[in-house]
Order: structure tokens, then sequence, then C-alpha cells
């Protein structure tokens, strides 16, 4: 997840015994090679930790019994590489799970069966929400107005690429 040289340990450390056990257990964390894995919570960036979190629940749902797994923003803070290997994991669990997944980042919505559109509108009365399945063209015009703000011809063909990405990302799970 365009992490190679990152490290994770799970630090366990004896307590006086309490209603919370008698071990401190701490998630630590190192994004470079070299550097010390020092708290999670305390040197992570948003990025990181939408990766974590991703690796995390990615090997639990292979023990687990949740059939869906809802994924809010796990793009975070990465773009590029970051995402294109986020998308390729999410698509990745999708094969054994029903994923649900809020992102703004073309490159992981490129990778979904189903794309949603949430719209937030304002009327008089309030704000209210709507969803709207993308047909095949919604779609490409949507990931398209993604990457660039507005639909041009060049984000249209940047957008025609990353779904022909997606096809690619099918066939590496096979």
């Amino acid at each position: 997840m365009a992490m190679e040289k990152a490290e994770f340990v799970i630090g366990i450390r004896p307590a006086p015994l309490s209603s919370h056990g008698t071990d401190i257990v701490e998630f630590l964390f190192s994004a470079n090679k070299g550097e010390p894995v020092k708290p999670l919570h305390r040197i992570a960036s948003g990025g990181e930790l939408s990766r974590i979190m991703l690796a995390l629940k990615g090997i639990l749902a292979e023990v687990d019994g949740i059939p869906v797994l809802i994924f809010d923003e796990v793009d975070a803070g990465i773009g590029g590489r970051a995402a294109m290997s986020v998308g390729k994991r999410l698509k990745k669990l999708a094969k054994r799970h029903q994923i649900l997944c809020i992102t703004h980042l073309p490159q992981i919505a490129a990778m979904a069966d189903y794309h949603v559109m949430v719209e937030k509108k304002q009327r008089k009365e309030g704000v209210y929400v709507t969803l709207n399945e993308l047909t095949a063209k919604e779609r490409e015009e949507e990931i398209a107005r993604m990457l660039g703000g507005k639909v041009t011809d060049i984000s249209v063909q940047h957008a025609r690429e990353l779904l022909g990405n997606e096809m690619d990302a099918q066939e590496e799970l096979l």
C-alpha cells in the first residue's frame, strides 16, 4: 500500500492489575527504514493511518464473519501511486465482502463495480442528500470531474485510462 519500508509492531507491556487487564497494548509504527518505531497515534499521518486501518480491516476480514465493510474516506491524505494501491486492495477485499467506500479520489472510484454519486443540496428548508447510481457514461464524466474539477477532453481521456486500469486491476486479482 505504498509503504514498502514501514514497520508495524504491537507492543505489550505489563501493567498493574486493573479493570482494564494486566497489559498495556500499543501499536507502534515507523514509516521509514532506519527510524525507530513509535506510538502510532503520535507519529502517523492521516494517509498512513488510513492505509494501516485498511490493512488491519483486510486482515481481520479474513477471519471474522462480517459481510459488509465500510470505508469512509480511506483515501485521506493520499494520492497517486498510494491511491492506486489502496484501490487495488479494496478491489481484492470486494471479492469476499460487500465494500461500501466513500472516496474523493478518482483512482479509487474507478475501481468500483458500482458508482453512486452522493450530492448535498441546499433548499429553503435545509440541506438534503441525493444518491444516484451512475451509468457508464455518467461514471466516466464524474471521474473526469473528480480528476480536474471540470469535464474536459483531457480529463475524459484520463478518466477512460483510469477505467481501463480498473480492468487491469481485475486481471491482477485473478
